[in-house]
């Protein structure tokens, strides 16, 4: 598959999961996204649709991550975010095919225990978390190489949010963490479709080098 097509994974990515996610948080009784993680919306009755939905998001970048692979030639993070990257596609997929365990009450009526594969879900999600956020440090080193000192500070700015924010608010643990995730992936998608765009106008240049004076 073509560079620019994998890349462009990433741009369908973090819309389609929070889309996906959204619209159970506010349809499913009992769901409330205040006080549930999003990730409770795969246990219970269709649950299966946001293990999908994990499923699906990982895969995609996956794909970013292959696309990144055979897109950074050079530079800082050539090597490793591919590799971080990939590593967060693992653990989005992880985390949907070990289901988290209930707590705070949802699903209704279920009993909160703590289970291998609850905890293997939140070994998943630890594990792209740290992956995500070391891919976005890389990041900002890289912009600074490049003299794009707006984009680096941005990166900072996004990698610290990511970490500070969902246990800044307590009693909105669930909302806050969204946020940030949403901004953190949306970053990484970022990057990939402005490498995807540049990869997509190379052949046009080069073509027209080519081209007699």
């Amino acid at each position: 598959m073509k560079t620019e097509k994998l890349l462009a994974a990433g741009v369908l990515a973090t819309p389609l999961f929070f889309v996906v996610a959204l619209a159970q948080a506010f349809t499913k009784d009992g769901f409330d996204l205040r006080e549930h993680m999003i990730s409770q919306l795969a246990i219970g009755s269709l649950g299966w649709i946001q293990i999908a939905n994990f499923l699906v998001t990982g895969a995609l970048f996956a794909l970013v991550a292959v696309g990144l692979r055979q897109g950074l030639t050079n530079g800082i993070g050539r090597v490793w975010v591919p590799r971080l990257v990939g590593v967060f596609a693992a653990g989005m997929i992880g985390a949907g095919v070990f289901v988290c365990d209930p707590y705070r009450g949802y699903p209704v009526g279920a009993a909160e225990l703590m289970t291998w594969h609850g905890t293997l879900h939140g070994v998943c999600a630890a594990v792209a978390g740290l992956s995500l956020v070391a891919a976005i440090a890389i990041l900002a080193r890289r912009f600074r190489s490049e003299r794009r000192t707006g984009a680096a500070v941005l990166s900072i700015v996004i990698a610290v949010v990511y970490v500070v924010l969902p246990v800044s608010i307590p009693a909105l643990t669930s909302i806050t963490f969204a946020i940030a995730s949403f901004l953190a992936w949306g970053w990484v998608a970022v990057f990939a479709a402005g490498l995807r765009t540049e990869q997509v106008a190379e052949p046009v240049t080069g073509s027209r080098r080519l081209q007699p004076a």
